[in-house]
């Protein structure tokens, strides 16, 4: 960790150079392969298949689940001696990325791989491992993941399925109603979450459906991802093994809040394979649609959207490798100390549960703009169920709902944040207190001959000063009560996010030169030039939002003109630069970079 890795928040302070973070460029020829195998199983095997997984078909799913488990898709994160690849977490994220054009089989896929396999992976004994894991890895049974009920959403602990001991000791009972359960209607082992007795906490249990007692609803049916597998599960009087708990007593949400953090950095490489697939949709129907004697694609409303597109997927991309390396770094880093690899796995998440709430809203929300414009530029077609961004528009929507609402995910970013402050763990108040003294100095305005690069890291630290001046001044006013005044935590989010973004795509063209030459980049440069452009007044509202919010009088005036300054940039001729970046992926008929 110590070559350049940050610890969860740590961005917001400290600075980093291109040269020590990972790329989507630099795959190597192994992840490469992989990735090759996925993406010729989506197109020629899932894709063809979606229309029918849509009318419920739950044998053609769990053949398709099979058919992955024979390519090594489904144990690419499972060790070797559970008959797995053991691949790193880069890898697995690679992938899932790939699996994710394949619309709703791609939740079937994540659900499988990541929620249901992972907690007995990382929590389960030795003997869980060895009896499941093979199984699981190799699609020869379906996992799912029972949490939800209906009274506990994003409250999951307050849920009521029980587990009461039988008299003989050998065995939990389980009672109890999930819902909306992924795979639920073609799996044969359940992670479900219950409480014991009267506990304060719930309890993880690994559930067989040959258990008995287990009585699976009809297939939902839904708005969008119809053809993966979504059921009510009633437990009746379920018998399970005792030595079929998962973990400790009472581990049960601590289980699932670590498994949550996992699945929420998943589906933002989920987002990014999808936004892929549905930018070349957009761009190659751009290219065919002739309107007024031309191609669509040469009007410039047309390139502003593609433009657009593809800028956005550019910066969620390159935070969620650089997030994932991170996670790798930190977990080899935990193991040369001596920690268990799933320890130091689960720590590595603990680590980052900020990066993966940020990249879960960011991901999810730039996934549902590019479905939104690829239907825009297709017009009346659509809307038509016979186009793949219909299909791609429905199947969106619920992103914003998996592993945590939005609304969720933003408060659980700057709640880690201040946990982490008032623990000693990040020192937010030092850099806070000193923006704070910086509103009674001169500015800096620079001596105007810095390099691309200079310029961009002079923003990026006025950025981070929006975000120390609002947040910092919030927790001096609000103290602990800050929780409850969830939209300023909301803009504070939403300042954090454009930060990390912008960031994370600079050290990327910051490397991709070193490796290729100026010339090569310049692109790249100018379409982050519109980024931050237009990442500076995001920045501004967010940041005048949450003053206006609590503060008054001279105070207000003050922090107000610190905002105004801190999110000043350089004019930008965005038309210019969005049409080049169009005409290049129009020139390549897909997402180019």
């Amino acid at each position: 960790m110590e070559k350049n890795t940050l610890k969860g928040g740590e961005f917001l302070i400290k600075d980093t150079e291109g040269q020590g973070i990972f790329i989507p460029e630099q795959f190597n020829e192994e992840q490469l392969m992989m990735a090759e195998t996925c993406s010729e199983f989506i197109d020629k095997t899932v894709i063809p298949a979606i229309p029918q997984l849509e009318k419920h078909d739950r044998q053609l799913l769990s053949d398709l689940m099979a058919q992955a488990g024979e390519l090594g898709l489904l144990s690419v994160s499972i060790p070797e001696e559970y008959e797995g690849f053991g691949q790193n977490y880069v890898t697995s994220m690679r992938v899932t990325e790939e699996v994710s054009r394949g619309f709703s089989f791609s939740v079937a896929y994540s659900a499988h791989t990541g929620i249901s396999t992972l907690p007995i992976l990382y929590y389960g004994n030795e003997a869980q491992k060895k009896k499941y894991l093979p199984k699981l890895g190799s699609g020869e049974w379906v996992g799912s993941y029972c949490l939800t009920e209906p009274g506990a959403g994003s409250d999951a602990n307050s849920g009521k399925t029980k587990a009461v001991l039988n008299s003989a000791g050998t065995h939990y009972v389980i009672n109890g109603q999930k819902m909306w359960i992924t795979n639920g209607g073609i799996a044969e082992l359940f992670i479900v979450f219950a409480k014991i007795d009267d506990d304060k906490n719930l309890s993880a249990f690994i559930v067989e459906k040959g258990f008995g007692g287990i009585t699976i609803n009809p297939e939902e049916e839904k708005m969008g991802i119809k053809g993966s597998s979504t059921v009510q599960i009633f437990f009746n009087d379920c018998p399970v093994p005792v030595e079929n708990m998962l973990g400790e007593r009472n581990e049960g949400f601590k289980i699932a809040l670590n498994i949550l953090n996992i699945g929420r950095l998943k589906l933002a490489a989920g987002a990014v394979g999808a936004c892929k697939g549905a930018i070349k949709e957009t761009i190659v129907y751009a290219i065919e649609r002739k309107q007024f004697g031309t191609s669509i694609s040469n009007f410039p409303a047309i390139k502003h959207k593609i433009a657009e597109q593809v800028m956005r997927l550019f910066v969620t991309e390159s935070a969620v490798y650089r997030s994932s390396q991170w996670i790798d770094d930190a977990v080899n880093a935990d193991i040369a100390k001596g920690m268990e690899k799933g320890a130091a796995y689960l720590e590595a998440m603990r680590q980052y549960a900020i990066e993966a709430a940020m990249l879960k809203v960011y991901g999810s929300e730039t996934l549902d703009f590019v479905v939104d414009e690829a239907v825009q530029v297709y017009g009346g077609m659509g809307y038509s169920a016979e186009t793949l961004v219909e299909r791609a528009y429905r199947d969106s929507r619920i992103n914003r709902i998996f592993e945590g609402t939005n609304e969720i995910n933003r408060m659980v970013m700057i709640g880690e944040i201040l946990k982490r402050t008032m623990k000693g763990e990040l020192d937010l108040i030092g850099p806070a207190m000193a923006v704070g003294g910086e509103l009674m100095q001169i500015p800096d305005f620079g001596t105007g001959t810095e390099t691309w690069y200079e310029q961009k890291k002079k923003y990026l630290k006025n950025f981070k000063k929006v975000f120390l001046l609002a947040s910092g001044s919030a927790v001096k006013k609000y103290g602990e009560k800050l929780s409850e005044q969830q939209e300023l935590l909301f803009n504070a989010a939403d300042i954090m996010m454009q930060i990390y973004m912008a960031e994370s795509a600079m050290l990327r063209v910051q490397k991709l030169e070193s490796m290729r030459g100026e010339e090569a980049v310049s692109l790249y440069k100018s379409m982050l030039d519109v980024f931050f452009y237009d990442a500076a007044d995001i920045i501004n509202k967010a940041g005048r939002d949450a003053i206006n919010s609590f503060a008054e009088g001279d105070e207000q005036s003050a922090m107000l003109m610190g905002v105004k300054r801190f999110t000043k940039v350089d004019p930008v001729n965005v038309v210019t630069a969005r049409r080049a970046i169009a005409d290049l992926a129009i020139a390549e008929s897909k997402y180019p970079f």
